[in-house]
């Protein structure tokens, strides 16, 4: 039976990929490439919300890895990295794009995070959790159109906290912030997504009460 690569093992694989990319091997970065591309698009198309300026980061993120790649340290993880060049791309897109007012909807899909900031604790327990709410496809316009209102901080904040298992470090880093405002706009978010799905969550409900939900 294969066993799936372990974190050490890649890691330890791309600092060797880096060093001989370093050394003048490009088809050691293409590697890299190959190894990161679909999780850094995942993470541009979720903050972007279009195949084209997904694409984009994902070309522009790689391509200043590349050009960077001398002041990368070995002992970092190079997906962690390129992930953070790519999220700092993808804000500066936003922001772009918020500007001439042509943002478009994110895609509506969630994943559970096991541990939680002390923020997101002091949430009632009884206000429904956008993560778990993104799970269900009946809402997955009503998510979209959630996230779509979000400013670009507290997009990528959702984004990079709640989809991509980012630490709040790594957050503040691509904000350009404190950690302390990084964990501001990961729980403001959350509270504007919850806001934003209540109308909708209290319809489900009544609708369940009476036995008339589909």
């Amino acid at each position: 039976m294969n066993r799936m690569p372990s974190v050490e093992t890649t890691v330890e694989s791309d600092a060797i990929a880096v060093e001989r990319t370093l050394a003048g091997d490009r088809d050691a970065f293409r590697v890299l490439v190959e190894r990161h591309s679909r999780n850094v698009y995942r993470l541009a198309y979720r903050m972007t919300g279009n195949q084209h300026d997904a694409e984009e980061v994902v070309q522009e993120a790689f391509l200043r890895a590349y050009q960077k790649l001398s002041q990368f340290a070995s002992r970092a993880n190079f997906g962690t990295w390129v992930y953070r060049i790519a999220a700092n791309y993808a804000i500066d897109r936003m922001r772009q794009k918020r500007s001439e007012d042509s943002n478009r909807a994110l895609p509506a899909r969630e994943t559970e995070d096991g541990t939680e900031m002390d923020l997101m604790s002091t949430v009632p327990d009884s206000a429904p959790s956008p993560e778990r709410l993104a799970q269900s496809g009946q809402l997955a316009t009503q998510m979209r159109r959630a996230l779509s209102q979000l400013t670009p901080a507290e997009r990528t904040a959702f984004v990079m906290r709640h989809w991509g298992g980012s630490g709040i470090e790594e957050i503040a880093d691509a904000l350009k912030s404190s950690t302390s405002a990084a964990k501001n706009t990961v729980f403001r978010s959350v509270q504007k997504l919850r806001k934003a799905l209540e109308p909708f969550v209290e319809q489900r409900g009544q609708a369940r009460a009476m036995g008339t939900e589909l």
